[in-house]
């Protein structure tokens, strides 16, 4: 429960603090007073939006901090999610500075704004006249349902579960544009790997190529020196041999008379021997050499495909093409591999589709096994709330297809008259009827999902009288398991408050501001009297103030 609440430097409220009681508390002032400030305040504590709008002294900061009792409410679990220290006392905090930017902080602890609403949520529902469009809400329905079901922990479940699947689902989505996408691009990169895998490349083969071509079209050239080479070297009358052995003979020759020459014979002969190998050598490269038109051909042919493939690929060298064909056929590998990844996925898909289904249809049969006791349990408030002829409705439809909370379609229905058919509260109900609803359904919910406090802003639109005390003495039995705090127009419930508040605006200083106190029972007898006849008190008033209190 919410046990203080402290404001400072927001909208009209420079500076205030309360201490609240569990029970049921009423909060009463004119119109105009600031009542929906001091909600607006609350609402910044349990995550709603702020901005420098909020801000009466544009220099200061804006500070709500309210406290809340939780020892009861079995909310250790969610502190740990949130990475929170629990306190059974846990203080929220949340401050504005001039420049807009926010900070929120539970028990002195940084928090994000996320993280305090999903705090907020199990600590204060606000229930204000724009919430009544919740009737038109197909997740309000649900969240009635299953809390009255004591779904909430499957449906939890469920939702978590369905999120991976849904994220699976999205995933083989993608996979499957990719993988058409590459289907579209296989036969392209098939043909193309084919071209250069048919072509067996080697790195330098046309460096290669090219010198064995030259070495073909000068074939007869190249005979006809080597053979003038050959014979010049061995076979001519006056060959090179022939030459360097006469040499070597008049050097053998000075040497038997007695000039020393005996090195230079054995240099000239190994000189006469090396021209040999060389005159051997060059004549069986000669043999080796003859023109041959078919290998021309092919050499050409085959230099032709290659820098056709060079020019095709944009490259300048087989090494670039070898390179090419290794991207391609790593592309091609790819596509496989996805093939695979993508029927793996579809068989998970399904796996846990069917797992899904088989929850949510246990979900399903309980939701409508617990339908008729929430229809009475509505129908009897709205009857005792003055609605004679109530009829309250819930139908459910259920498809083949998954959604986030399982496989039902919720909608609530009403008519508030005889013979009358029900149809969406919407579309049939006064402003009066959907009043009633709303503290009904609000009612049912505080009763199902031990919410720690309630806040209802005027719910009592459009009631009076006997109606109205009827809506407080529904909220005063709430609040004997939930703290209840009323902001109320109508005497009716102003007087079942355990204690009651009012709003009023200071305009003594030079600006106006919104304050609150507690009243003290006399004072107290005055607010619910000048409620009952207006500013004017008259006795009258006075003494049904009393006997409404008493």
């Amino acid at each position: 429960m919410l046990s203080k609440l402290y404001i400072k430097n927001y909208i009209l409220i420079s500076e205030l603090e309360i201490d609240l009681s569990k029970g049921f508390t009423t909060i009463t002032g004119e119109t105009g007073a600031g009542k929906s400030i001091l909600l607006g305040a609350v609402s910044l504590i349990t995550g709603q939006r702020a901005d420098t709008n909020v801000l009466l002294d544009k220099e200061q900061k804006c500070i709500v901090e309210g406290s809340f009792e939780i020892s009861n409410f079995a909310l250790e679990n969610l502190f740990d999610e949130l990475d929170i220290d629990y306190e059974p006392n846990t203080i929220i905090r949340r401050e504005i500075n001039a420049k807009g930017k926010s900070r929120a902080f539970v028990n002195d602890t940084p928090v994000s704004v996320s993280a305090l609403k999903q705090l907020g949520e199990k600590l204060i529902d606000i229930h204000s006249q724009h919430n009544n469009i919740l009737l038109n809400n197909s997740a309000f329905y649900l969240q009635v349902v299953d809390a009255y079901s004591g779904l909430n922990k499957q449906v939890s479940i469920y939702s978590e579960n369905y999120k991976v699947y849904k994220n699976k689902v999205l995933e083989l989505e993608n996979l499957e544009k990719e993988i058409a996408k590459a289907k579209q691009d296989l036969d392209y990169y098939q043909f193309r790997f084919n071209q250069l895998d048919e072509a067996n490349l080697v790195i330098d083969e046309e460096t290669e190529l090219e010198t064995e071509l030259n070495k073909l079209n000068n074939a007869e050239e190249i005979k006809t020196a080597l053979s003038s080479v050959y014979q010049g070297l061995s076979e001519n009358d006056e060959n090179v041999i022939t030459a360097l052995k006469n040499i070597e003979n008049l050097i053998s020759a000075v040497d038997k008379l007695g000039v020393d020459t005996k090195e230079y014979q054995n240099r000239m002969q190994s000189a006469i021997i090396e021209i040999q190998d060389i005159a051997e050598d060059l004549n069986n490269i000669n043999s080796d050499i003859e023109y041959d038109a078919d290998k021309i051909e092919f050499v050409n042919e085959r230099l032709n495909l290659i820098f056709g493939l060079h020019q095709k690929f944009g490259v300048n060298s087989n090494e670039e093409l070898i390179k090419i064909k290794e991207e391609l056929n790593e592309k091609l590998a790819n596509f496989a591999i996805d093939e695979s990844k993508s029927e793996k996925l579809r068989k998970d898909i399904a796996k846990q589709k069917n797992e899904l289904l088989d929850l949510a249809k246990t979900i399903s049969k309980t939701r409508k096994a617990k339908k008729p006791d929430i229809e009475k349990y509505i129908t009897d408030i709205l009857i005792q709330l003055g609605i004679k002829n109530a009829v309250f409705k819930i139908e459910i439809n259920t498809s083949a297809e998954l959604n986030q909370s399982g496989i039902d379609e919720i909608r609530f229905l009403f008519s508030a008259n005889k013979n009358i058919a029900v149809s969406e509260i919407s579309k049939i109900a006064s402003g009066g009827e959907v009043s009633r609803i709303m503290l009904s359904l609000k009612s049912l919910l505080a009763k199902t999902t031990n919410l720690p406090t309630i806040i209802f802003d005027e719910i009592d639109t459009g009631v009076s009288g006997e109606i109205a005390a009827k809506m407080a003495e529904i909220m005063f039995d709430l609040s004997s398991s939930t703290q209840v705090i009323s902001i109320t127009h109508l005497p009716q419930i102003a007087v079942k408050g355990n204690e009651q508040f009012i709003v009023y605006k200071d305009d003594s200083d030079k600006k106006s501001q919104t304050k609150i106190a507690k009243l003290a029972k006399e004072d107290r007898i005055k607010e619910i009297a000048k409620m009952l006849s207006g500013k004017e008190l008259s006795s009258a008033a006075v003494e049904n103030a009393k006997a409404l209190l008493n």
